[in-house]
């Protein structure tokens, strides 16, 4: 029952930070310059016809929170209006962008963590050794480095130079051409993320091998590599886990400028042309389903870290 009800205060947090974001990314389309039926008119020549049309549609006539709870309420039945561009559906917009950038994200974070894990542990279990000494200097460089700057190197070397992987679009449905397009985004964009997951892996494990448990089990003649599966990785799992949850987050908010660079069609990319032609029913719709996403990414941390964790779990209790 205890865990119940942190699950549920959990729950309602993120409901009281969705209600909170979306009054703020409502009120973007009053603070847009100009007059709020200017900006919802948009590139559309202007006639009595749509002027009505847009003044019954978003409530143009009514106080501002009556406008917030209609907007509200639509959202909540799937209706983000539509662009001031193209009069598309926002939600159809984000749809249709939506499965590159999360395919990115996603590939990205195999690799931080298929890459990252492990030699972090390496270098927790070896502190002070070369190896150490050298996975730290790398992941001091992979820090320093912008996305950006690392997706255009690599497109010079391994697309224009070796040409070994395309480097424009995001090729089509076929699994092998989509990941042989997005091999060179997801290494631009988990660059800086593998350091991260590196560093926070690291401090785990060497805190890990200094508890008394980890020697007892030396002390048992358990190999080195039981002990690292059955107790040191297992340990670290919290942190890592944390971890993940939190670089999701970034790559999803890190794909703006490799899909710019990259010349993906995702949401990252429509941010940016949206943003640019002043688009701010698209602008809200992106802003609110990346806060959406924060939050649900938040959630599913704290739910996990009760399963891995007995820990927690107690913590919760009490």
């Amino acid at each position: 029952m205890p865990i119940v009800l942190f699950v549920l205060k959990r729950l309602f947090a993120a409901v009281v930070i969705m209600v909170v974001v979306s009054l703020l990314v409502f009120s973007l389309l009053e603070l847009s310059p100009g007059s709020v039926l200017a900006t919802l008119l948009g590139t559309r020549p202007s006639s009595p016809e749509v002027i009505a049309e847009l003044t019954a549609r978003y409530h143009l006539d009514d106080p501002f929170f009556v406008r917030y709870g209609s907007w509200l309420t639509s959202v909540l039945h799937g209706d983000f209006g539509r662009s001031t561009q193209s009069s598309d559906t926002v939600l159809g917009l984000i749809g249709d962008r939506l499965p590159v950038t999360l395919e990115l994200a996603a590939y990205a974070l195999v690799l931080v963590l298929v890459i990252g894990i492990p030699a972090g542990m390496l270098a927790g279990m070896r502190r002070g050794s070369r190896v150490d000494r050298g996975i730290s200097g790398l992941t001091i460089v992979g820090m320093s480095a912008p996305g950006f700057a690392v997706g255009i190197l690599l497109i010079y070397l391994l697309g224009v130079q070796f040409s070994l992987f395309p480097v424009f679009g995001a090729g089509n449905d076929s699994v092998v051409d989509r990941l042989s397009h997005l091999t060179l985004p997801a290494i631009a964009l988990g660059t800086g993320l593998v350091a991260l997951i590196v560093r926070q892996t690291r401090a785990a494990a060497m805190e890990v091998m200094q508890q008394d448990y980890v020697t007892f089990a030396r002390a048992r003649g358990l190999s080195r590599r039981r002990t690292l599966v059955q107790y040191a990785l297992r340990t670290t799992a919290l942190p890592v886990v944390t971890a993940a949850g939190l670089l999701l987050i970034v790559a999803i908010s890190g794909t703006v400028l490799v899909e710019m660079v990259f010349s993906l069609p995702g949401v990252g990319s429509l941010m940016i042309q949206s943003v640019t032609a002043k688009d701010v029913p698209v602008v809200q719709g992106l802003a609110l389903a990346v806060a959406a996403f924060v939050v649900l990414v938040n959630l599913l941390v704290d739910l996990l870290t009760l399963l891995i964790d007995p820990r927690t779990r107690s913590a919760a209790k009490g």
